[in-house]
């Protein structure tokens, strides 16, 4: 995977957690592809059995997760452990008359279809152009595409299973309706069903799954159920790169192995995603994560050395809690933390337990590193602070002014801090 991949599901993991934060009990599966027409050519190309190449970057993903501290969801669902669901939900399909066999496989009917294609927002057009491109007559004079992916204004019947050909070599599974293997698009609809149940109250992907895939799981899954299928969608935008979509067909895309060869943590990555809205494109840049690599590093530097014992602040809370619930405005939450770290009203010990709060929705760890050890501090010097304390009391500013003075040429500089004055070497 690249970088941009990973932005879908970094989003994943933040919706995840804002519904955790508000105390919500989340039940999250996610489905793994281990089959469909790029996993096959994939396997063709290393010479090699279909499992050997999904498991191994299968792997890879998981490890790019963890990363990125992703919680992993509850269900992990291989489609090769579904086929024979996938080939009930078709049955049901056929016999309810919204698909037929062909000679290569198996199709949807998409003139069936109420309302299809409404969530691609094609409307009146799409009810026009499958008017003139399909025919009434039979099923073998219908337009009909057997890829996964296609034209994304190009609607048309669409394979929900394709029958077995050479090319698939040993890839395939015996069905009423013929040996073969399913299309991507049931896979999706069929284990969601399995696990979540008919309908389900949240579907994410990233914004190119509108259509075709997430169009045709809706046909395929509202025509088998005759309920609604997804309560809310949430689609992520692109990660572009020099202004262009990141793709390993262009060539334009960054691996975290980049990252991590450029000393760049993957949690500066999350922590710069999360500066830009999941629905706004975000231009990918080296510069731009290095400042957020920064910024990340101060801020858990200044979180690990704050003292601990504090509680959550009410009124942060309530802000921070109506920025992320507000379409999980994220950059707006991060801005409200370094607000908190300047306010000198609040105690260090709060802040910290604040922001460890806040940490429950970013998920940047920012509490995990060790505490600064200073050098400890020599008698005399502390003695000096003390006098300085006692002349600032006095109002003798004048003497602690020279008591300061005498601090710093011995190579400490003293601080006064809401939780009193602090000594540090310079």
């Amino acid at each position: 995977p690249h970088v941009g991949n990973y932005r879908t599901f970094v989003m994943n993991d933040i919706i995840r957690r804002v519904f955790e934060y508000n105390g919500y009990k989340v039940n999250q599966a996610m489905n793994i592809t281990d089959v469909d027409d790029k996993t096959i050519r994939r396997s063709h190309t290393e010479g090699v059995e279909l499992e050997m190449v999904t498991r191994k970057y299968e792997d890879l993903f998981f490890e790019g997760l963890k990363s990125l501290n992703i919680i992993i969801p509850h269900h992990l669902i291989r489609a090769t452990d579904h086929i024979t669901d996938m080939i009930t939900l078709i049955e049901q399909l056929i016999d309810k008359g919204v698909a037929y066999k062909a000679t290569d496989g198996v199709y949807m009917r998409i003139e069936k279809v109420r309302d299809y294609g409404v969530l691609a927002g094609f409307g009146k057009s799409l009810k026009a152009r499958t008017e003139s491109q399909l025919s009434k007559g039979t099923p073998s004079d219908h337009s009909r595409i057997a890829n996964d992916e296609y034209d994304k204004d190009n609607p048309r019947d669409f394979a929900l299973w394709k029958f077995k050909t050479d090319e698939d070599g040993n890839t395939s599974w015996k069905a009423s309706f013929g040996e073969g293997r399913p299309g991507w698009h049931i896979e999706c609809s069929a284990m969601s069903m399995k696990v979540l149940g008919p309908t389900i109250d949240i579907h994410t992907g990233a914004v190119d799954l509108v259509f075709p895939h997430h169009t045709n799981e809706i046909a395929q899954s509202e025509s088998v159920t005759g309920m609604k299928f997804v309560n809310y969608w949430i689609h992520g935008e692109f990660l572009t790169f020099d202004d262009e979509k990141m793709a390993k067909s262009k060539g334009n895309f960054v691996k975290l192995e980049t990252l991590a060869d450029d000393m760049i943590s993957p949690l500066a990555y999350r922590y710069w995603l999360m500066t830009a809205h999941y629905r706004s494109l975000a231009n990918f840049t080296l510069e731009a994560v290095r400042g957020a690599q920064n910024a990340l590093i101060k801020l858990m530097t200044t979180v690990s050395n704050l003292p601990d014992g504090g509680t959550i602040i009410p009124a942060y809370k309530e802000r921070f809690t109506a920025f992320i619930n507000d379409d999980m405005a994220m950059s707006q939450a991060l801005a409200l933390t370094w607000e908190l770290l300047k306010d000198t009203a609040v105690s260090g010990a709060d802040k910290k337990a604040t922001i460890l709060d806040f940490d429950r929705v970013f998920g940047l760890n920012v509490g995990s590193l060790p505490k600064v050890q200073d050098e400890p501090i020599p008698e005399e010097i502390k003695a000096l602070a003390g006098a300085r304390e006692e002349a600032r009391k006095g109002k003798d500013w004048q003497k602690a002014d020279a008591l300061r003075e005498e601090i710093e040429n011995r190579g400490y500089i003293v601080s006064d801090t809401q939780d009193g004055i602090k000594i540090s070497s310079k």
